[in-house]
């Protein structure tokens, strides 16, 4: 059975960081590609950042420079540091994973519950 479960979440000021983690299990070997999304009250779900499983990451375009996707896979963990926020990031973040022939971006197979993020002005 899949899990995958997100921690981290708090309520910040702005300019503040938080980290963000994914832990996984029931995943069998590193095949996998993993993703954040966040969904902000009222508006769809986003995507943030993607790791795939040959370590090839990508960042939406308003999240560069201020958060940082990183993947380990002894740990079975992928994280997202997230710096600079701002009260636009407030939002649930969810972690996503895909076997690796699937795009996680459009075609995830497992979706965490979210972690909580409030970033107040």
């Amino acid at each position: 059975q899949v899990q995958l479960v997100e921690s981290g979440g708090g309520f910040v000021q702005a300019g503040a960081s938080l980290r963000l983690s994914c832990a996984t299990s029931g995943l069998i070997g590193t095949n996998y590609n993993m993703a954040w999304f966040r969904q902000a009250p009222g508006k769809e779900r986003e995507f943030v950042a993607s790791v795939n499983s040959n370590g090839d990451m990508s960042y939406a375009e308003s999240m560069k420079g201020r958060f940082t996707l990183s993947r380990d896979n002894a740990a079975n963990t992928v994280s997202l540091q997230m710096d600079n926020l701002k009260p636009e990031d407030t939002a649930d973040y969810y972690c996503a994973a895909s076997r690796w022939f699937r795009n996680v971006r459009t075609n995830p197979d497992y979706w965490g519950r979210g972690t909580q993020v409030t970033v107040s002005s």
